[in-house]
């Protein structure tokens, strides 16, 4: 059992794990401190354009009413806001509001400096990395 590394899944969920903690850590810092790790990773996953709520759901791999849950406590607190279909009169669609944009872009700089830190320390490494994610992306996310 000498030098048993974990299986790269693992690996990769410790990477990501620690970059959702300095992004929360950021947001709180910033006043967002209202917010969760489960209402962050459903807001994460909005387009830039508005959204159907199962589409959401599906993209945050939660039940639509999970997500339906989340987007009510996000309205309520200011991030999001439903507004019509222009394609559908009785649907209502998911979109960033002023505030959950301003979060997002709080979110994005400090992923920015994570990445940051991470090129500093892994150095020329750093690019193989990224290119290899960015390869791997192609057979395993389906959002793409």
């Amino acid at each position: 059992m000498a030098d048993e590394r974990p299986p790269l899944g693992v690996l990769m969920f410790v990477a990501h794990r620690h970059m959702e903690r300095r992004v929360m850590a950021r947001l709180a810092e910033e006043g967002a401190d209202d917010i969760t790790l489960a209402q962050a990773r459903v807001m994460q996953r909005l387009a830039p354009e508005p959204m159907r709520l199962t589409d959401l759901a599906e993209q945050a791999g939660v039940t639509k009413q999970t997500a339906g849950g989340i987007v009510d406590q996000l309205e309520a607190a200011g991030y999001l806001r439903r507004v019509s279909d222009p394609t559908d009169r009785r649907a209502r669609l998911v979109t960033l509001s002023e505030r959950g944009e301003e979060l997002c872009a709080i979110a994005a700089r400090e992923v920015e400096s994570i990445e940051d830190d991470w090129r500093e320390y892994l150095g020329d490494d750093f690019d193989l990395l990224e290119k290899t994610m960015t390869r791997l992306r192609e057979i395993t996310d389906p959002y793409r």
